[in-house]
């Protein structure tokens, strides 16, 4: 069976916080696309939120100078207030709102000066409509107004953040939990311990897990059993734990964790699977065509991962940039098709029998050959 494409792809480079160098990456098309996805739209979910997120006062260090705004969010149409008072500005012609589908600029031309530099954003929290954006001077306020792609999104704030996007989460993933998978256990752990500390989820590691209830090592258990035992025990923990809502699930890496046995995923289906690639790859395009050569091959289970984010080197430092990443690539994801949260919530439902992404009816038999649906009396 070929390897599903994961859906979204993020590279980091060696210092991750330069967020400018933070990009996604439509889905390879090297292997039959899961009938949910698309090979590269951004979207939204259905659920609607009838009461409006109240204004939120944050400070943005811009090059030139530090503004603070107000940002609320009223539905269809969002509102930004930067204080301009100081600067004596009464006419918008001296005002220029530069607005793209995700990004923003705002600078004010000054009598016998250069233009200064109020707000620039490089990465909103979501797409908004340029061509409908209009500005206008309320009293000692630059006022802008936006209209989103997706009136359905509540946006926590105006720009895409660590702070953002953890507030933003609870909309998008609808309690749903994540696995992370990946050659190294230690990386494993330590993203899920700030993914689940900034979503409020419980993290769980396997590793810790696993050693709890041998009263051994994993070390010393494959020396002592073989990494076909640590597997298969795995599995079984990663079974009660698909149950489970709002965790952030560490798996084994390397080749003696389950996730890199084809043949073991029916319960990682159950919540959104992240692969933290480390790469070699020195820009976007080399890290974007190993992904395509890894589906291509086969090679590795990995690849059945929901997305992807590729690390160039580690840092335990870096684990909040690389949960970042994690979130910006989920939330690509899910708003590519807003059925994903339920879908998954179903796929448990029924018992997580490795039918994933295509769910059968109820009664299918993965046992049974060819997988017929069982009847009924």
């Amino acid at each position: 069976m070929a390897a599903i494409t994961p859906a979204a792809l993020r590279f980091l480079p060696p210092n991750p916080t330069a967020r400018k160098t933070l990009n996604f990456f439509s889905k390879p098309n090297l292997a039959p696309l899961r009938s949910f996805s698309h090979s590269s739209s951004l979207f939204s979910l259905s659920h609607k939120y009838s009461l409006p997120l109240p204004p939120c006062k944050c400070s943005f260090t811009a090059p030139v100078s530090t503004s603070t705004y107000q940002f609320s969010d009223g539905g269809s149409e969002m509102e930004l207030r930067l204080h301009i008072g100081d600067m004596d500005i009464t006419n918008t012609g001296d005002i220029c709102v530069d607005a793209e589908d995700t990004s923003l600029s705002i600078k004010v031309l000054r009598s016998g000066g250069s233009p200064i530099t109020l707000i620039r954003i490089n990465s909103l929290f979501d797409r908004i409509k340029p061509s409908e954006t209009i500005w206008y001077i309320d009293d000692d306020h630059l006022v802008v107004s936006f209209k989103k792609h997706d009136p359905e999104l509540k946006w926590p704030d105006i720009m895409e953040s660590w702070e953002s996007l953890t507030a933003g989460s609870s909309q998008l993933l609808k309690g749903t939990s994540i696995y992370l998978v990946g050659d190294s256990t230690e990386i494993n752990q330590k993203v899920a311990e700030v993914l689940a500390t900034g979503l409020g989820y419980t993290p769980l590691s396997t590793q810790e897990l696993l050693e709890s209830y041998s009263k051994q090592t994993v070390d010393s258990w494959l020396l002592a059993e073989g990494s076909d035992s640590v597997a298969e025990v795995e599995g079984a923990v990663l079974e009660s734990t698909s149950s489970h809502v709002r965790t952030v699930v560490a798996t084994l890496g390397g080749r003696h964790g389950t996730a890199s046995r084809s043949d073991k995923w029916r319960h990682l289906y159950a919540g959104f699977t992240v692969w933290l690639s480390q790469t070699e790859a020195s820009d976007e395009d080399s890290a974007k065509e190993e992904t395509h050569r890894n589906v291509k091959d086969g090679i590795t289970a990995y690849t059945k991962s929901d997305v992807v984010v590729k690390l160039q080197g580690w840092d335990p430092t870096y684990a909040k940039s690389v949960a970042e990443g994690c979130l910006r690539a989920l939330k690509q994801l899910i708003l590519s098709d807003k059925k994903l949260p339920g879908k998954k919530g179903l796929y448990i439902r029924l018992g997580c029998r490795g039918d994933w992404p295509d769910i059968k009816p109820p009664g299918w038999d993965p046992s049974s050959e060819g997988g017929e649906t069982l009847g009924t009396q």
